[in-house]
């Protein structure tokens, strides 16, 4: 699968099906910190990714005043 990551913007790929969660653990990313949108659609973590999905990982960003 095509995973792209933005801070820093790279692209992988990724080899098999997995779940999200999974992805993240061997990208050792932390799932709190992390949103992932597949094919466009925001993903919860037990949701299973297909070999050839385009997978888009962002940070989770909070600010206020």
């Amino acid at each position: 699968m095509l995973v792209k990551m933005r801070n820093p913007k790279r692209e992988i790929e990724v080899d098999g099906d997995r779940t999200v969660n999974h992805l993240l653990d061997a990208l050792d990313l932390v799932r709190e910190s992390h949103l992932v949108i597949c094919n466009g659609t925001l993903v919860p973590g037990d949701a299973r990714l297909a070999h050839d999905d385009t997978v888009e990982i962002r940070p989770v960003i909070s600010g206020g005043a």
